[in-house]
């Protein structure tokens, strides 16, 4: 797949992040793995970002990395696209970036190069190393220490032109906006605020109508049913699920730091996929929540 088609890819749908899923002891587990993305390909998601951040990249190693990507682009091949996380020091993505293009992956997600601060011209150092080492699409994850201004990104894309995307994880309206304005049709955008529910209709008003879907990994016929409402305009539904559901599903999510990808592991082993634990430092739902998550999905009824 070449650049411009995964822009294409990212122009619609719903994408999502599946679970990386790990045993009792904590290593990588290809069996279940296997079978979670042969569960989730076939509900309608454009493409599935394989060792994401609700995947655990940031938890993954260099060795295990290639392949968990090539088991998911192996698996998915023909079914939907797979476009990989890749992320950290520059040239720890680089390797990621490559493993990944070698494996058959669509592209990659880039994300945050964690920990610590840099300027403009150092990020945009950053993200055209990475560009440069690969052939096939890249898109850009806006979020923590990893925040690119306007100008930064219309320098970047004139000098790559494999860079495709861009994916918001800060949230900053005004910021998203002189992005969009600046840009335009040059990137494919993606909303990517954790649980990304409870924002899409307001990024559809701003132009980024796509976005990347947690629950999907143990809901996905209720994250499809939203995002087809969202697409068209059917407040009702968005309304009623965002109230019965997402509200009370983000105060449960609240409560611990990390929680964003430990209940999404909590939700899929409770929906008969368990992924198992997470690995330090993020910790698992305690046994009340739970039960608290449990009661929740059963009002949605099945999947």
């Amino acid at each position: 797949m070449n650049p411009q088609e995964l822009k294409t890819i990212m122009g619609s749908g719903l994408l999502s992040f599946p679970l990386t899923d790990f045993d009792s002891n904590g290593d990588f587990n290809k069996k279940g793995y296997v079978e979670r993305l042969e569960w989730l390909a076939p509900y309608g998601a454009s493409a599935l970002f394989a060792a994401g951040g609700t995947g655990e990249f940031f938890s993954l190693t260099g060795d295990e990395y290639p392949g968990i990507i090539q088991t998911a682009v192996d698996t998915c091949r023909g079914v939907v696209p797979i476009i990989a996380g890749a992320g950290g020091p520059t040239r720890f993505a680089i390797q990621c970036a490559q493993a990944a293009e070698k494996a058959g992956a669509h592209g990659i997600l880039l994300l945050p190069h964690y920990l610590t601060e840099a300027g403009q011209e150092g990020l945009a150092a950053h993200v055209e190393a990475v560009c440069k080492s690969v052939k096939f699409g890249v898109i850009v994850y806006n979020r923590a220490s990893s925040r690119l201004k306007p100008d930064t990104l219309a320098g970047l894309a004139e000098r790559n032109p494999n860079l495709v995307g861009f994916k918001d994880g800060v949230g900053d309206i005004e910021a998203m906006v002189a992005i969009y304005q600046k840009m335009g049709d040059r990137f494919a955008y993606l909303g990517g605020l954790p649980t990304a529910e409870v924002y899409a209709a307001a990024y559809k008003a701003m132009g980024t109508p796509v976005y990347s879907s947690a629950v999907f990994n143990f809901i996905p016929k209720t994250a499809m049913d939203f995002y087809h409402a969202v697409a068209n305009d059917d407040l009702a539904t968005q309304h009623r699920l965002l109230k019965n559901f997402f509200m009370p599903y983000l105060e449960l999510r609240n409560r611990t730091p990390g929680y964003a990808v430990s209940i999404v592991k909590a939700g899929a082993k409770i929906v008969g996929h368990d992924a198992g634990p997470v690995r330090a430092p993020l910790t698992d739902l305690k046994p009340g929540e739970m039960e608290e998550l449990k009661a929740l999905i059963a009002t949605l009824g099945p999947q």
